[in-house]
């Protein structure tokens, strides 16, 4: 993924956002979901990844499995719990973000990472084809007041 965005001119900035994502999506797949093509809860199968540059500069990430128990959202863990961040880490490196179950027994989530963050919390409520969706926008970091216009890398930098 790296070589490819960046053999296409994405920033690395940009590219190192994607590879996040993509981790924490491919981690919530096999964590939550079940394969592409088996309705059971246990099995061998398939888990697609995609990735797509749109001619505006935006970057499209997504993860297609055979769906799980309940809908991704994003959770509020505890400060010792050992999981529970992932969609919140897309949130604050995502411009944008969604769910669709386009095809029987597909779920695939998407994140929309561009060179430009958004400039505020919100979100039409409707995915990249019109349908509803958990859409999230970040401002700042996770919404925190005071680390507008920063990423989550430069708050952690500025952390230590």
């Amino acid at each position: 993924m790296r070589e490819q965005l960046r053999g296409n001119g994405v920033s690395d900035t940009v590219v190192d956002d994607a590879v996040l994502i993509l981790s924490e999506l491919l981690s919530n797949a096999c964590r939550h979901g079940r394969p592409l093509g088996r309705h059971t809860d246990v099995g061998d199968g398939d888990i697609r990844a995609a990735w797509r540059v749109d001619t505006g500069g935006g970057l499209t990430v997504e993860v297609t499995d055979g769906g799980g128990p309940t809908r991704p959202v994003p959770a509020t863990p505890s400060v010792t719990a050992r999981g529970g961040r992932g969609l919140n880490i897309i949130s604050a490196l995502a411009q944008e973000w969604g769910v669709r179950d386009d095809a029987p027994g597909e779920v695939t989530v998407w994140a929309l990472v561009s060179s430009e963050k958004p400039p505020g919390i919100g979100g039409s409520g409707s995915d990249r084809n019109g349908r509803g969706t958990n859409r999230v926008a970040a401002k700042g970091v996770g919404g925190l007041t005071g680390f507008e216009g920063l990423d989550f890398s430069d708050v952690l930098d500025d952390v230590g």
